[in-house]
């Protein structure tokens, strides 16, 4: 069983940022035939000789095994919950295993959101492949996209591409605290180094004596919060200590230069210069409303 939808796409919706051509559903049982038929041009493909889109497309399984290959991805078994990106341009092939069978979702978009997302190397074609597992989530979603784009109302475009970049969301961040919380003491360490950090901001508690009262080296944990929070340790603590000082500023009488010393910057200059990079404004003119 396979059911599909392809889009259209003006102008206007290219500056959304995001468009989408297709969305669909399909079942493979045990040793039917594949790919289905029905697929419109540029998209049926022979597994044996693959393909190459102009567009990405995002595939989820729920349910089955097979084999996905591309150019810079070798030839890689596809679990039950498995989700897998095309790349525009990049040659590929995927496949159901004929004694499983499967269930996929897919979804097929270009635009510059997705752009900036492969430039900045937050996706790439050497990582093609996402293991989050069954989640309800990602399925309603690429339900929600398709009865969308049967229903084909005004701006359905700007809709769907809403649902796709949740989609993108969603696959990203669950596989990220998937592996995260492999590690359950790193976890554990991450959120009391949090908690540690937002108690001291009034205090000359250092990164160092934070990551020795832990237990661990200042390198690995520098390396572990960052790649936990995306900030380094230092730079958290920074950002919560501006944050603390524009309350400080709005809710009580205390000068500029008392809490650039209570919050332990360097000077009143160096906090005046930190506040106004952050908020856009100097510590002063604060005051002065």
């Amino acid at each position: 069983m396979q059911i599909s939808k392809y889009m259209l796409a003006n102008e206007r919706d290219a500056l959304w940022g995001l468009t989408i051509s297709t969305v669909g559903y399909e079942e493979i049982a045990p040793n039917d035939p594949y790919p289905t038929k029905g697929h419109a041009d540029g998209y049926y493909f022979n597994v044996e000789k693959g393909r190459r889109l102009n567009e990405y497309q995002l595939l989820y399984n729920p349910d089955g095994e097979g084999w996905f290959q591309s150019e810079h991805c070798p030839r890689t078994r596809l679990k039950a919950g498995d989700m897998f990106l095309l790349f525009p341009g990049e040659w590929h092939t995927y496949y159901p295993d004929p004694r499983t069978g499967w269930k996929s979702y897919w979804v097929g978009f270009k635009g510059r959101n997705i752009d900036d997302r492969v430039n900045a190397g937050f996706l790439t074609p050497e990582k093609p492949i996402y293991h989050i597992g069954y989640s309800s989530v990602i399925e309603s979603l690429y339900r929600k996209a398709y009865d969308t784009a049967v229903e084909e109302a005004a701006y359905c475009q700007q809709l769907m591409a809403g649902l796709v970049n949740l989609l993108i969301g969603e696959m990203y961040s669950l596989e990220r605290n998937i592996e995260f919380n492999k590690n359950h003491a790193q976890v554990a360490m991450i959120g009391k180094a949090r908690l540690r950090i937002s108690d001291t901001l009034e205090s000359n508690v250092t990164i160092q004596q934070i990551a020795e009262e832990l237990g661990v080296s200042y390198s690995n944990f520098r390396k572990l919060f960052k790649e936990y929070t995306g900030l380094s340790p230092a730079t958290y603590q920074q950002e919560l200590r501006l944050r603390r000082a524009k309350e400080l500023l709005t809710t009580t009488d205390l000068s500029v230069k008392e809490i650039a010393y209570r919050l332990n910057f360097e000077s009143p200059d160096y906090f005046s210069a930190k506040f106004k990079a952050k908020m856009g404004c100097k510590p002063s003119d604060i005051k002065q409303k």
